[in-house]
């Protein structure tokens, strides 16, 4: 893997020839990462892995014919092949009114900061074995618990570097650092299955291995013993680790792309009232040691923080440079890019801004409901916002979680669910989308 210095040096490298080539625009993107990971099972070593690799990706232009190439050989006399073989694409491809670059008096003009997503930390196997098996250790120990899918911890290690004909060019690295667990609780026939993760751009940022190994045996063993209910109409509590997956479907709604293809249920609702007026959704790609941090996007544009849902109101769409000119606005610094294809869109790092009562208190009047813990499958429409997606979780009696239940199905619309939404206050920086427990009145649940 080659560092930062390396990198940007072969990014422009590309860049440079397929101008050479007769490109008239091009930018390069190099990804290159490696990491180590220990699995460990029933106390003993169960795989030590090591990987490598890296990629660099050239979209360069033709006039408004454009093409997309990427290699992982990156020889500069191979990368003089790869852009010449892309100019011949683009030359054959179709005309697209919208292709081009980041307009360049819009680019990042300053250093990048540092944002602290690298700790420097080389890979320990052995610190990382002991980490994996105290894990299991801890999910072992707890009641109930009967058997293993193992422990397992790894760190890693990518550098990112973008430059552009245009004259952008920069590169940044990122670190890694994991700890998981997962048990089976109960006996043949009746075992129930549930884990524990934390992902960390520093290794000082993770807990203790043994909490994690706690958490994970703990929430398969209250899940033991599951019962059958009625369905209904009724409200339902998304515990964090899933509730963030709600406010994942907003986001895919607030595409730019899917905007200009009139793909997504918020196209007449934007700037409208979806929430309550006192939910805030904010997007801070500036949060040091954030998962999703970032100083510049895909096509080379500062990134800021921003409100996304300002007082119950979507704010506008997460926007790339095509998209933008699709629908006759500004790029707002949200393009995503891999090393193939062209730029997508997406958000960093996002949270919703917790409300006032506590989880017991958001429950405290509920006679009958669910808490969910798990959602299966991938039932939601994103053009009209229908939803239905298998879940587990516990039923709620007379405002306390009781009973475990699965194998049942929540439904409703994604608009209707945003307008009955009520956040917790206890909303927890662990992921890169982040919400507190959320209550969601009126759902129908089938058993």
């Amino acid at each position: 893997m080659l560092d930062e210095k390396q990198a940007l040096e072969r990014a422009e490298l590309l860049v440079s020839a397929a101008i050479d080539a007769g490109a008239d625009a091009a930018d390069a993107l190099y990804s290159g990462g490696a990491s180590t990971e220990i699995s460990v099972r029933l106390g003993k070593l169960e795989d030590a892995g090591r990987s490598e690799g890296e990629e660099i990706g050239l979209r360069l232009f033709v006039g408004k014919r454009s093409a997309s190439v990427s290699s992982s050989a990156l020889a500069p006399e191979l990368l003089r092949d790869l852009a010449e073989r892309a100019v011949a694409m683009a030359k054959a491809a179709p005309e697209d009114p919208y292709a081009g670059l980041a307009p360049e008096e819009r680019l990042m003009k300053e250093p990048l900061p540092d944002l602290d997503l690298d700790d420097g930390a080389a890979a320990d196997p052995d610190a990382l074995r002991e980490a994996a098996l105290a894990a299991e250790d801890a999910a072992r120990a707890v009641s109930g618990v009967t058997g293993s899918e193992g422990g397992g911890a790894s760190v890693g290690r990518s550098v990112v570097a973008l430059a552009t004909s245009t004259g952008f060019g920069a590169a940044y690295a990122r670190s890694s650092h994991s700890l998981s667990a997962s048990v089976l609780a109960g006996e043949s026939g009746a075992r129930e299955r549930d884990y524990a993760y934390r992902t960390a751009r520093h290794a000082a940022d993770l807990p203790d291995p043994a909490e994690i190994g706690r958490k994970a045996g703990e929430r398969a063993a209250a899940r033991l013993n599951p019962v059958d209910m009625t369905g209904g109409a009724m409200p339902v509590i998304f515990d964090p680790r899933v509730g963030g997956s709600l406010i994942g479907h907003l986001l895919g709604a607030m595409s730019g792309p899917a905007a200009a293809r009139r793909a997504t249920f918020l196209l007449d609702l934007m700037g409208e009232r979806l929430f309550d007026s006192g939910i805030d959704i904010l997007d801070d790609p500036h949060r040091p040691r954030g998962l999703a941090s970032k100083s510049v996007d895909g096509e080379g544009l500062p990134t800021a923080p921003s409100k996304l849902v300002d007082a119950g109101r979507p704010t506008g769409w997460l926007l790339n440079v095509a998209s933008a000119r699709q629908l006759g606005l500004e790029p707002n610094g949200h393009a995503t890019r891999g090393v193939g294809g062209s730029p997508g869109v997406g958000a960093s790092n996002v949270h919703m801004v917790p409300g006032k009562d506590s989880p017991a208190a958001l429950m405290a009047g509920i006679e009958r409901g669910v808490y969910l813990t798990e959602l299966i499958g991938q039932g939601v429409n994103a053009i009209t916002g229908d939803y239905s997606r298998g879940a587990g979780g516990f039923l709620i009696e007379n405002g306390e979680i009781t009973r475990p239940v699965r194998e049942i199905t929540v439904a409703g619309n994604l608009k209707d669910m945003f307008a009955a939404m009520t956040p917790a206050d206890d909303l927890d920086f662990t992921r890169s989308l982040n919400v507190p427990t959320l209550r969601v009145d009126g759902m129908t649940v089938a058993a």
